[in-house]
């Protein structure tokens, strides 16, 4: 038997159904709880492995209330919800949840991602109970000493010798690249290729042909066999820079490899297996992509299995000098320049300065700073002035049409005492019918019982 889950649902028809599948699949349901009150005392008494847990409960708690609960105790959870509004994503995320499946699903959907969520959580616990040597371990082109770049350089070393996907994210220049290439130095895999694929480079009609190939004749010019990204990493690493930029349905293909290990040249007709290990790169907000429709949130879950976040330059000026002091011989033993000192006031120049380029923006300034000087040491840098917002700009933040919508419901909704049908009530203040009204309050988070 495996794994007992407790279900906190409040409609019947979907709890029953989860149950139904749960089963199928060798769960033990150890119950079902409309509410929050409800389910501690399930908890309580049954003691469950897991919890199943929907947003949107009878009374005056959310699951996200009881979510904070199950961190307290240790105990994992998902999220499983119709609601993906971006305001309720963020308060999800920071609930730490080990997965969020989007209703309606497919029974499959439902295992793999419980699959998932079992992995994450079996990591973390090990994790936790390692020995792991702190790093004053070196990884080769990652300088600096604080403690941000330190935990970033930990979790490589955790990461690198499974076979776990990982998911770096960062601002642009933070050195996204170079820990995607540290996590295939250290794994098993090293020996084998790195590919790494641009997405936001790819023309959206030939992102298939890129990762998965083509067979002779497939498409008006495919005049030879080609073999894509995936069967060329066959062994080794695949890594997904700008993930973010990838089509919807080219996200739906991966998946597909994520979760199957087989892939499909276009105009082929055989499923090929491929072992490859995926390290994905990105400097959007994913939780936002998915909340606005533009990227799966079931492809999000699996590729953020092992997440590393790099800080940006301004959070860890400490490395500043080590980094200079790096790129300075770097540039000029290239350019075969007598240049060994800077000094502590062009020090003091890159200690006060924001880098929004993070440090592809020090390498570059560097770099240039060793052509333009005479001498053997570097006395000032040419930095460019801090670009200032009007009061307009700085001031005013624009809010996305879904959270416009949901404020406009609210204001309704207070003006009708929190009535939303019949005579005065928010439905007739808005003009639409209410159960349209009941259904947008559904999807934007808003509590029917709204006072």
């Amino acid at each position: 038997m495996k794994e007992k889950i407790l279900i906190v649902e409040d409609e019947f028809i979907v709890a029953n159904d989860l149950k139904i599948m749960l089963t199928k699949a060798g769960y033990q349901v150890t119950g079902i709880a409309s509410s929050v009150v409800q389910a501690r005392k399930l908890i309580s008494e049954r003691k469950p492995d897991w919890v199943l847990l929907d947003i949107m409960l009878k009374g005056d708690l959310t699951g996200i209330d009881l979510a904070w609960e199950l961190r307290e105790k240790k105990l994992p959870f998902l999220y499983i919800s119709a609601n993906t509004n971006q305001t309720t994503l963020e308060a999800v995320k920071e609930t730490q949840p080990y997965g969020f499946m989007v209703k309606p699903f497919r029974e499959r959907d439902l295992i793999v991602m419980l699959d998932i969520a079992k992995y994450r959580f079996d990591i973390e616990k090990n994790t936790e109970i390692q020995e792991i040597e702190k790093p004053n371990q070196q990884i080769d082109g990652i300088i600096g000493k604080s403690p941000l770049l330190q935990d970033v350089v930990e979790k490589v070393v955790v990461v690198a010798p499974t076979d776990t996907s990982v998911l770096v994210v960062g601002e642009s220049g933070t050195g996204k690249e170079k820990i995607a290439h540290s996590v295939h130095q250290f794994s098993d895999r090293r020996n084998r290729k790195i590919v790494v694929v641009n997405c936001a480079a790819l023309p959206h009609s030939l992102i298939e042909s890129e990762l998965f190939g083509h067979e002779r004749g497939s498409f008006t010019g495919a005049n030879t066999q080609r073999i894509g990204k995936f069967e060329q990493a066959d062994g080794g690493t695949v890594f997904l820079d700008e993930i973010g930029e990838l089509p919807l349905d080219s996200q739906v293909k991966l998946l597909r490899v994520l979760q199957e290990k087989e892939i499909e040249r276009l105009g082929g007709n055989k499923t090929i297996k491929v072992d490859v290990r995926i390290v994905a790169a990105t400097n959007r907000s994913l939780e936002k992509e998915v909340a606005e429709g533009r990227f799966r949130l079931d492809l999000y879950y699996r590729l953020n299995v092992f997440p590393i976040q790099l800080p940006p330059l301004r959070e860890r000026k400490e490395d500043i000098e080590l980094l200079a002091k790096y790129f300075l011989n770097k540039y000029a033993t290239a350019s075969k320049r007598n240049i060994t000192l800077i000094s502590d006031e062009a020090l003091l120049q890159l200690q006060q300065y924001d880098w929004p380029g993070n440090i592809r923006e020090l390498e570059h300034l560097i770099e240039r700073s060793v052509l333009l000087t005479r001498t053997t040491e570097i006395t000032q840098f040419d930095l460019p002035k801090a670009i200032e917002k009007t009061t307009e700009e700085s001031d005013v933040e624009i809010k996305s049409l879904e959270e416009i919508e949901r404020d406009h419901i609210l204001k309704a909704l207070k003006s009708s005492n929190g009535k939303v049908s019949g005579v005065g009530g928010a439905a007739e203040v808005l003009k639409i019918q209410a159960q349209t009204l009941y259904s947008k309050m559904k999807k934007l988070g808003i509590d029917k019982d709204y006072k």
